[in-house]
């Protein structure tokens, strides 16, 4: 009889994801990263060890989606926790030509919202009843727009993402699974900012942050096992803000 809970985790070899994957790892969750580097995969498998696999797969893709599903299910039946985690920034601004920013709008919101429409849908049918838990990873550029200009495709993909978190929580909750979102604020030690995050725009930064310094990852992976622990049954089509105090009250 399977005794471990099963994790599925989207973007897990690197940032947030690794720490997220690591986490589950320690407190005995199987756990699968996808991503789209295999090269990354088996590289952040052979540093997490433990109950860990990797499945290389674009979430934007939807054959590449349910294979990723159904390998897992055919491996151990059911799914406990589903972590949509994949991200991509992408700057877009009104200066720039409307087909260059078609096509950064289309790559941002294929990975940060269908990707994570897509995950939603092909795990739903076999997350487990009752106990399952989907969590949304979004940013809270969805409620500032960001912190700059340029963030009009992510900001918008963002808070598409709490409104797929939403309704999905709503359909699933009759069926005992929780759906929730995690909005982070400034997280260091990712690749998110593409080695464009200067020192001096980090400390302005952290200068209106309450806490006083910015996240790490494990911030972000201890936010995501409380909303899969059994102690989180009650939480449900919520946005948990992880930003130090940077914005609250949303």
């Amino acid at each position: 009889m399977r005794t471990n809970r099963v994790a599925l985790i989207t973007g897990g070899s690197s940032g947030i994801g690794f720490a997220i994957a690591k986490k589950m790892i320690e407190n005995h969750v199987d756990v699968t990263i996808m991503g789209r580097k295999e090269d990354a995969l088996s590289e952040a498998a052979t540093k997490l060890q433990g109950s860990i696999h990797w499945i290389r797969g674009d979430v934007s893709d939807r054959p590449d989606v349910e294979r990723a599903v159904k390998s897992i299910a055919d491996r151990t039946g059911t799914i406990d926790i589903l972590v949509n985690n994949a991200g991509k920034g992408g700057g877009i601004t009104t200066k720039i030509p409307l087909s260059e920013a078609e096509a950064v709008w289309d790559d941002v919101s294929a990975v940060n919202l269908k990707g994570a429409f897509l995950m939603t849908m092909a795990a739903a049918p076999i997350l487990k009843r009752p106990g399952g838990r989907i969590i949304n990873i979004s940013s809270i550029g969805a409620f500032t727009g960001g912190s700059r200009a340029g963030g009009l495709a992510y900001a918008a993909s963002k808070s598409g993402l709490h409104g797929l978190t939403f309704a999905s929580a709503r359909e699933l909750s009759k069926e005992g699974i929780t759906v929730n979102a995690i909005a982070p604020g400034l997280i260091t030690e990712t690749n998110f900012f593409n080695g464009q995050l200067t020192e001096k725009r980090l400390n302005q930064t952290v200068s209106q942050i309450p806490a006083g310094r910015a996240g790490q990852p494990s911030d972000i992976a201890s936010a995501v096992w409380y909303l899969a622990s059994p102690d989180a049954s009650y939480i449900n089509g919520e946005i948990l803000n992880v930003n130090g105090g940077w914005m609250f009250g949303r």
